[in-house]
């Protein structure tokens, strides 16, 4: 965290993202000032509040994808949420503290994977141990043997594991059947669903059953596969030696200082005016619900109370029939950076399709290469699928560089139908091509929004 300055941040977004400097730059400024916090000593530290953001532009322009990217840059918790999908607390539906929860689930699975990657080579060895054992089981101690009597069987038995052993890892032994105790085996989950927010809250009968049922009931033996058992002790194996309030005591502690939560088409719960009269419970019910955790709140979860001061909030939306002061003044305040997105030109989606390192020719290139097929894209034929593009977002509802999706599609369909019947080595899209294909359906008012 402590290399990823602003400069640096906006080095790895330009990598995925074309344009948008000014968003990119709001967004490192926002990302830095989070370590900064850390930094500063003192009760200090707990009034630094995090510059929330407001990203404002049309779908497609990149305003997921810098947070996504960001998220990832910081190896921080992320979640993406819709707020028209919330509703009023008092109402059925999902709440806006659901969205804290899932956040920390997100995190507890992140943590759990981590510290679960860092002792799989312990847990590996001990599930080879506890599988060389069920393959062959040691002696049983006879007590009429003399010590020389034993050891010679114990050196015996050595010898013999240590081929069994090396059976095991040359997979001589993968089609041999091992049997297996199953533990504690899952029972049904109660979902409780209420008005007070602690909707998917999980309660496992089998922790609340766990001195009530005799223990052999949570046991089952089962005949598999030496690798699928292998898999299922290392599995077990790994889950003893990760410390659970480890699990949870990191999580919390990511959610609560590097938690992003990205919240898309809050102009939607704008109140314009225009509903004066109706009711409405995705719109000013919903920003008054979310204002708190927006603010600063504790917000229970199955893993303990979780405190939102100072999560990071980035907020998009549209906003083509309503403005950012549209929203209440007291959520405005609460993002206190706005960034205009700019609709994307042709040139621009010209470089989306080739520059950043997801770039959609090189997803198409990748897809055709499973097919034995190498798939080439002239220059000029870059060009024109960008123009056709722009033009579609022009004449019909401007959807930024997910129109290039559809134009590949309608450009490329015939090819990925035809693989691997045909046996094409390779596929060169040109010029001509582009226009053969799209130029009817471009310059098809109906047939354009019908396809495009």
């Amino acid at each position: 965290m402590k290399n990823l300055t602003p400069q640096n941040v906006v080095k790895e977004l330009d990598k995925y993202i074309i344009g948008q400097d000014k968003a990119k730059r709001a967004v490192a400024i926002a990302l830095r000032n989070r370590w900064r916090r850390q930094q500063v000593t003192g009760e200090l530290q707990q009034e630094i509040m995090p510059n929330n953001i407001i990203l404002i532009g049309p779908t497609g322009v990149g305003k997921t994808e810098i947070a996504r990217r960001l998220s990832r840059l910081a190896n921080a918790p992320f979640i993406k949420v819709e707020a028209s999908k919330f509703t009023e607390v008092g109402y059925v539906g999902r709440d806006v503290e659901s969205m804290v929860r899932e956040l920390m689930n997100i995190a507890i699975n992140e943590v759990r994977s981590e510290m679960t990657e860092a002792i799989i080579a312990d847990a590996e060895n001990k599930a080879r141990e506890r599988l060389l054992d069920l393959l062959m089981p040691p002696p049983p101690a006879s007590g009429t043997d003399t010590a020389e009597e034993q050891e010679a069987k114990d050196e015996r038995y050595q010898r013999s594991r240590e081929k069994f052993a090396a059976k095991l890892d040359s997979g001589q032994l993968n089609e041999r059947d091992v049997e297996i105790t199953l533990q504690n085996t899952p029972m049904p989950h109660v979902e409780i669903f209420s008005n007070t927010g602690m909707e998917n809250f999980d309660m496992q009968l089998g922790e609340l059953m766990a001195g009530i049922l005799p223990s052999n009931k949570s046991k089952k033996k089962k005949k598999v596969k030496v690798p699928e058992a292998f898999d299922y002790l290392v599995a077990e194996e790994s889950s003893r030696m990760v410390n659970k309030d480890a699990v949870i005591g990191e999580a919390r502690h990511r959610v609560e200082n590097d938690g992003i939560i990205f919240i898309d088409e809050i102009d939607k719960i704008a109140d314009s005016g225009r509903h004066e009269g109706s009711v409405d419970v995705s719109r000013s019910g919903v920003q008054r619900d979310l204002l708190p955790i927006v603010e600063g709140s504790n917000v229970p979860t199955k893993y303990g109370i979780i405190d939102t001061s100072h999560i990071l909030f980035i907020a998009a939306g549209a906003f083509s029939m309503a403005k950012p002061s549209d929203l209440i003044p007291e959520l405005q305040g609460r993002f206190p950076i706005r960034e205009e997105l700019h609709s994307l030109s042709k040139d621009d989606l010209k470089k989306i399709l080739v520059q950043p390192r997801t770039a959609l020719s090189k997803q198409y290139k990748a897809l055709f290469a499973t097919e034995g097929v190498k798939l080439i894209f002239r220059e000029d034929a870059i060009e024109t699928i960008a123009e056709y593009a722009a033009q579609a977002n022009i004449k019909m509802e401007d959807i930024g560089a997910r129109r290039l999706n559809t134009i590949m599609n309608a450009l490329l369909e015939n090819y990925l139908f035809d693989m691997p019947e045909k046996k094409t080595k390779q596929v060169t899209i040109t010029k001509n091509i582009v226009i053969d294909k799209l130029d009817s359906v471009i310059h098809d008012e109906d047939l354009s929004k019908f396809i495009l």
